[in-house]
């Protein structure tokens, strides 16, 4: 497949929202709704689209005309050190593009970004059992760091 990589615009927004739930396209675990893994990220892209987001960058991946892959970048502190950095909100690929390197092109394009923005480190969130991202990230250089413990209360 062959696309291309460029920063995104507010005129991406309808295709980016299209592409959104492929966050929730894994095995998740059956305490979880899907739309609650990015619908808040939907709010903040519409944040940005609005123009309000100036910590926020948003690149895009496009092939024969449509949006294939988006990745959004929250520059903030290190959530340890304090030192600038930056944190990998949401990388999500069409099912179509899945398997022909968009998202690992879009990971390298938010390093340089935020490189470019002065940031000395990069976080990102990811599902234990969601092992193709899991597998994505690894690939591209990340550890895991912290394991994040969760148990819903008051219900069977």
């Amino acid at each position: 497949m062959k696309y291309s990589i460029r920063s995104g615009t507010p005129l991406d927004l309808p295709e980016i929202e299209v592409l959104l739930p492929r966050l929730a396209d894994f095995d998740l675990p059956s305490y979880r709704v899907a739309e609650h893994l990015w619908q808040g990220d939907r709010d903040m892209i519409r944040e940005w689209a609005r123009g309000n987001g100036d910590n926020i960058e948003v690149v895009v991946a496009s092939a024969e005309g449509s949006l294939v892959g988006v990745a959004v970048l929250s520059l903030r502190k290190e959530l340890l050190s304090g030192e600038p950095s930056a944190h990998l909100e949401v990388l999500a690929v069409g099912a179509n593009a899945e398997g022909a390197g968009v998202g690992s092109s879009l990971v390298r394009e938010i390093e340089t970004i935020a490189l470019n923005k002065g940031a000395m480190s990069i976080s990102l969130h990811v599902f234990a059992n969601n092992k193709r991202a899991r597998s994505l990230y690894e690939k591209q250089g990340f550890n895991g760091e912290l394991m994040r413990y969760f148990k819903p209360l008051g219900k069977a």
